[in-house]
């Protein structure tokens, strides 16, 4: 799909807790958008250890936004009105799950105002803490389509058994999200890529020979699995 027709959009890579994942699902959106030859604007919400923000900021327009406090909701709206034309990826902190139930209106009622649409890629571990919190996310921000990402990290499919068997699954799906698993990508080259800070296709053409080509695999796997959630 051109940009044209995804423009409008906002992807929100939630999860709401610490080390599910958030900034590799980040990551892999971006890139996945970027490849496409899309129009992207990275909000960066986690303002103490802003690392996706400073691989992609020489890449795409961003903006830092904190938002703990009223102020950065109000921002954040506004941001979005004045990129009615591009892509806006949002990658959240993990502390903003009360800022969500105090001021996630704010965004609510304004996107159809925007013209936008929010997708939701909530991101999740084998814990029954990050089900909870995606349940919390959508009472706080009705509107938004939420899809459940399964951080292969922790396992394949099956080993989800609190989120596949859950009364949350079931409200996501029926509201015509989907659940999907986000292949899980070798330790070093991960840790490659955080420590430097790089974002993914300076990554495929920076690091050692082996290394591009495990993150040539993990590419193309990522690529298939956002094919059903990012149009």
């Amino acid at each position: 799909m051109n940009a044209e027709n995804d423009s409008g959009r906002i992807y929100w890579i939630g999860g709401s807790k610490g080390g599910v994942g958030k900034s590799m699902m980040t990551l892999a959106t971006l890139d996945y958008l970027l490849e496409r030859g899309e129009k992207v604007l990275l909000v960066e919400c986690d303002t103490s250890n802003p690392d996706v923000w400073k691989a992609y900021r020489e890449q795409t327009e961003t903006e830092l936004i904190d938002l703990d406090e009223a102020d950065g909701w109000i921002h954040f709206v506004n941001v979005c009105d004045k990129s009615r034309d591009k892509v806006v990826v949002v990658n959240t902190a993990a502390r903003n799950n009360l800022a969500v139930k105090k001021y996630g209106q704010t965004l609510d009622s304004s996107l159809e105002e925007l013209g936008s649409r929010l997708v939701a890629l909530w991101v999740i571990n084998r814990q029954r803490d990050s089900v909870g919190l995606l349940k919390q996310f959508m009472e706080a921000i009705p509107r938004a389509e939420v899809h459940v990402v399964r951080n292969g990290y922790f396992g394949g499919e099956k080993k989800f058994e609190l989120y596949n068997g859950s009364k949350v699954r079931e409200a996501v799906e029926s509201r015509g999200g989907k659940s999907i698993t986000l292949p899980d990508l070798a330790d070093r080259v991960a840790d490659d890529i955080y420590v430097q800070r790089l974002s993914l296709s300076a990554a495929a053409k920076s690091l050692p020979i082996g290394n591009r080509a495990e993150l040539g695999r993990w590419r193309g796997e990522v690529r298939k699995v956002l094919a059903g959630v990012v149009s």
